[in-house]
C-alpha cells in the first residue's frame, strides 16, 4: 500500500517539485493549498488528490486533516511548505498588519497544521513531519518579520520534536538558501533586490535548486532518515557559512586542475 503524504503550498514552485519527487518515490500525495485549481493540476499530474488549505484557519485545517484520514487514508508523511515571503523594509516601515500577516503565516500556519497532523499520527504510532524553513532563520536581513518567524519555525520544530517523539512521530525542517528560480534568475540579471550576485556569497559558487531542496525533503521524510528528528538540515549551498568570508578577502575560487 503506497503511503500518504500531505504537501501545503503544493502549488507553489517548490511544492510542485516536491509533490513530484515524492510522487516518483511512491508516495500519494494530498496536494493541499489556498491556490486549489492550482493544487488539481499539481494533483492531477502527480495521479494524487487536491484539497483546499488556508493555513489561517485553525477549523479549516483540523477539518482538512479529518477529511484527508477519513476519505483517502491515514496520514504517514507531512511536508508543509506554505508560507510567505517578506519585503526589504526598514524596520519603521514594517505594519502591524504585514507583521501580523507574516507571522501568521509562517510560525502560527506552522503550528496549526504540525498540530492538526501530528497528534493524528501519534495516536497511530508513527510519521513523519518536515517544515520548510530558510536560512534566513539563521541569519538576520531587512525581512524583520519573515526572518524572525523563521527563526520561530526551527525552535518549533525542534518542541515539536520532543512533543511527539515518544509517539513515533518524527519533526524536522529543511531551510533552503537562495533557489535558482526564473525569479531570481531575472533579480539578478537586472541588479534588482540583491545589492551582491547571491552567487558570489556561496562555497560552491552557484545556488540551489528546487529539486536539491525536493530530495532534502524526501530524504527526511523517509525511512532512511528514521534516526533522524529535531534537525534543521541546510540546503543553501554554502551561503550560511560564507558570510564572514566576505570581510576577509571573499570567497576562494577554484584550485587549478593537476
Amino acid at each position: 500500500m503506497r503511503r500518504i503524504a500531505v504537501v501545503t503550498g503544493g502549488a507553489g514552485g517548490i511544492g510542485q517539485v516536491i509533490c513530484r519527487t515524492l510522487a516518483q518515490e511512491g508516495w500519494t500525495v494530498v496536494v493541499c493549498d489556498l491556490n486549489v485549481e492550482g493544487a488539481k493540476t499539481v494533483a492531477a499530474e502527480v495521479r494524487g488528490h487536491a484539497r483546499f488549505l488556508d493555513i489561517t484557519d485553525p477549523k479549516g485545517i483540523e477539518d482538512l486533516a479529518a477529511a484527508i484520514d477519513a476519505e483517502i487514508g491515514p496520514v504517514a508523511g507531512v511536508v508543509h511548505s506554505a508560507a510567505t515571503f517578506g519585503e526589504l523594509k526598514p524596520a519603521e516601515e514594517v505594519s502591524v498588519e504585514d507583521w501580523d500577516r507574516i507571522t501568521g503565516l509562517v510560525h502560527r500556519g506552522t503550528y496549526l497544521v504540525s498540530v492538526a497532523f501530528a497528534k493524528r499520527m501519534a495516536a497511530r504510532g508513527q510519521g513523519s513531519f518536515v517544515a520548510l524553513s530558510s536560512w534566513n532563520g539563521l541569519r538576520s536581513a531587512r525581512m524583520h518579520a519573515y526572518c524572525s518567524s523563521k527563526a520561530a519555525v526551527n525552535l518549533l520544530v525542534e518542541g515539536m520534536a520532543m512533543e511527539w517523539g515518544r509517539s513515533g512521530v518524527r519533526f524536522n525542517a529543511v531551510s533552503p538558501g537562495v533557489v535558482m528560480t526564473e525569479r531570481v534568475a531575472e533579480r539578478i540579471r537586472t541588479g534588482t533586490r540583491y545589492t551582491t550576485n547571491p552567487i558570489e556569497m556561496t562555497a560552491l559558487g552557484r545556488l540551489v535548486t528546487s529539486q536539491e531542496v525536493a530530495d532534502a525533503v524526501s530524504f527526511l521524510l523517509s525511512d532512511k532518515a528514521s534516526g533522524i528528528t529535531g534537525a534543521n538540515l541546510l540546503v543553501d549551498t554554502g551561503t550560511t557559512i560564507s558570510q564572514a568570508w566576505a570581510l576577509f578577502g571573499g570567497v576562494p575560487g577554484a584550485r587549478p586542475l593537476a
